[in-house]
């Protein structure tokens, strides 16, 4: 997939409400950037909307091609060698295309689908989480677990140390694709 710079998955005003350092803070930009992409790497999928999008596949011999993005907006254009097929059936929420009338995606065969995918807006619970981590990105130097100064002494939180919280795992599960590879 190319293309420009992907969009944050929250606004930068979002974060500022808590930090107070303006919406056009350097740092405040590169936490939300940061907590975004972490986002999209566990969900394995770009979450917003991209149109246009071609992936090569290869045939494994099954009824199932599992696309690397979802939910599937439109699919625009399926090749098998190069040749356009039209006997597939789009599970959008899934982000598969299964194939219909008893056929398989043939083994060893280039499969190409062109297709748009994602979120025309991103949901609140997204916006949420991916606000939270960037709080924690903003504000903590992950490297340090503890900062001692005379008699003060700061232990950082938890999600320093791990990098989530349980709404966070919540609401990536939620949204992860092809959720039984484990990879």
């Amino acid at each position: 997939m190319a293309g420009p710079e992907p969009l944050l998955l929250a606004e930068p005003a979002q974060l500022d409400a808590f930090l107070k350092v303006g919406v056009d803070d350097p740092q405040l930009l590169a936490a939300l950037t940061a907590a975004s992409s972490r986002f999209r790497g566990q969900v394995r999928h770009p979450v917003t909307r991209v149109t246009g999008d071609v992936e090569q596949h290869d045939g494994d011999g099954t009824n199932v091609l599992h696309l690397r993005a979802a939910p599937i907006v439109t699919v625009t254009l399926v090749e098998v060698d190069g040749t356009a097929v039209t006997d597939y059936k789009v599970l959008r929420r899934s982000g598969v295309l299964k194939r219909t009338g008893g056929g398989c995606w043939p083994a060893d065969a280039e499969i190409d689908v062109t297709y748009d995918h994602g979120l025309a807006v991103v949901p609140a619970e997204i916006s949420e989480v991916v606000v939270d981590q960037a709080r924690v990105i903003y504000r903590v130097d992950p490297a340090i677990a503890q900062v001692s100064t005379g008699s003060d002494s700061v232990t950082f939180a938890a999600t320093a140390a791990v990098g989530v919280t349980s709404q966070w795992s919540e609401v990536v599960t939620a949204y992860r694709l092809n959720r039984g590879d484990g990879s």
